[in-house]
């Protein structure tokens, strides 16, 4: 496929400026891979967790409630064993804890714990400040444009990404 060939959005469409998108979304990835952003912040925040089960916790702090084991790996986009074995080294910390689901006796779901909302919390504080500190130099409406811009891609992606998996 060529710049100039036909894409997402009609045959006119250049690809140029996803050719110069592309880059910087690797460059990103490389940058907090290397900098070790997640741990850092973990660090910061004064947890010894990796980055899988930092992953779960902060999956359960957003949530608007308690999760099933198949909601937290859809979310996270892994296998349900993954989190199995996370959930499970949550619980030994006293990170989270399994509580049951009302309307299946047979199902349980997984929460945090108030130490574990209170380690997330500190996890992400240690986070916006380090990216605080990083965008402190752009004005307000370039910010509002980066957090609306990501958004829309991470959930354009993502849904891309699903049709995908249910095709196959």
């Amino acid at each position: 496929m060529t710049p100039e060939s036909p894409g997402v959005s009609g045959p006119e469409t250049s690809h140029s400026d996803l050719l110069a998108v592309l880059p910087r979304i690797t460059q990103l990835s490389a940058a907090f891979s290397k900098g070790r952003l997640v741990e850092r912040a973990a660090e910061a925040a004064g947890l010894t967790l990796d980055r899988p089960a930092i992953g779960v916790l902060l999956c359960l702090r957003t949530a608007d409630g308690a999760l099933r084991i198949g909601e937290i790996a859809e979310r996270m986009q892994v296998v349900g064993p993954h989190i199995t074995r996370q959930v499970q080294a949550l619980e030994k910390r006293g990170l989270v804890q399994r509580v049951a689901d009302p309307h299946d006796r047979r199902a349980s779901l997984v929460e945090p714990t108030e130490a574990g909302r209170e380690a997330a919390d500190r996890y992400v504080t240690s986070l916006f400040g380090w990216f605080t500190d990083a965008l402190a130099d752009w004005a307000p409406r370039d910010r509002d444009d980066l957090a609306r811009l990501l958004t829309r891609l991470a959930d354009d992606v993502t849904a891309r990404l699903a049709r995908l998996e249910d095709e196959d």
